[in-house]
C-alpha cells in the first residue's frame, strides 16, 4: 500500500446547520444562509491555500424542495445571485467551477448560470470547486446507468464512473466532513464516497471557520486509509 498524503486531494463537505445557527441567534433562516455562505468563501480560499485540489460542496438537495416555499425562493435567488457577483473571484484564482446535479425542476436562466461559470471557468487547473445543487447520490447513479443504456455501453465501475455528474473532471472523495451534529452522509456522493474517510463535528457551518477546517485535516492525517483491505 502507498503511502497516503497528510492532505486529501478531495474533500466533501455537507455543509449543515445554517437554520440551526439563524435559530439559535434569533434571525430570520435566510441570514442563516448568507453566514452559511461567506463560510463557505472563506473555507473555500483556505482549503486552497492548505493544498487540497477538489473541494465539493453540498448545498441543496433534491430533498430540499420540500422545504417552505419562501426558503427555496430565497436559496434559488441567493445562490443565483453569488453565481452571478463571486464566479469572476474564483476564475482570477485560477479555480475552476463544475455543477453536480440533475436539470430537473430548475429554470433555464438558473441553468444558464451554471453552464456559463463552468464555461468561463473550464481551463483553470489550479483547483477545482464543486457544487452539488439539486443534486441526490441515488438520482446522479440512475441517471448514469440510464445514459448507458442510452448509448448501449456495457455498465460496469468505470463506464459508471465515467458517467456520474462531471465526470472524469471529478475524482473519488477522500475526506467527507459534516458539520452541526448528524452522523450520516445524506444520499451525498454515494459512489465517490465509497472510500472515504468520515468526519463528523457539532459546530453548526456558520461557525465552521478555518480552525475548524484545520482540525479536521489534523485528524485525516491520522488516518490510515485501506480501500477495504
Amino acid at each position: 500500500m502507498t503511502e497516503q498524503s497528510t492532505i486529501p486531494t478531495h474533500v466533501g463537505i455537507i455543509l449543515d446547520g445554517n437554520r440551526r445557527w439563524a435559530t439559535k441567534n434569533g434571525l430570520p433562516v435566510s441570514e442563516g444562509h448568507r453566514e452559511g455562505f461567506e463560510t463557505l468563501n472563506d473555507i473555500a480560499n483556505h482549503a486552497l491555500v492548505r493544498g487540497v485540489k477538489f473541494l465539493t460542496i453540498y448545498a441543496f438537495s433534491t430533498e430540499n424542495w420540500s422545504r417552505t416555499k419562501e426558503e427555496v425562493s430565497f436559496l434559488m435567488g441567493f445562490t443565483a445571485q453569488v453565481l452571478k457577483t463571486r464566479i469572476k473571484e474564483l476564475h482570477k484564482k485560477g479555480v475552476r467551477f463544475v455543477w453536480l446535479g440533475s436539470r430537473e425542476n430548475l429554470d433555464e436562466s438558473f441553468l444558464q448560470l451554471l453552464t456559463d461559470a463552468e464555461k468561463l471557468t473550464k481551463d483553470n487547473d489550479k483547483a477545482t470547486l464543486a457544487l452539488c445543487f439539486n443534486y441526490g447520490g441515488q438520482q446522479e447513479i440512475i441517471d448514469a446507468v440510464k445514459t448507458l443504456q442510452a448509448t448501449g455501453e456495457e455498465v460496469s465501475k468505470e463506464s459508471i464512473e465515467k458517467n456520474l455528474y462531471g465526470g472524469a473532471r471529478i475524482p473519488l472523495v477522500d475526506f467527507l466532513i459534516r458539520t452541526s451534529g448528524e452522523h450520516r452522509i445524506s444520499n451525498f456522493m454515494l459512489w465517490r464516497a465509497a472510500y472515504s474517510e468520515l468526519y463528523f463535528t457539532d459546530v453548526l457551518w456558520p461557525d465552521f471557520h478555518e480552525k475548524e477546517f484545520d482540525v479536521a485535516l489534523a485528524e485525516y492525517a491520522t488516518r490510515q486509509r485501506r480501500f477495504g483491505v
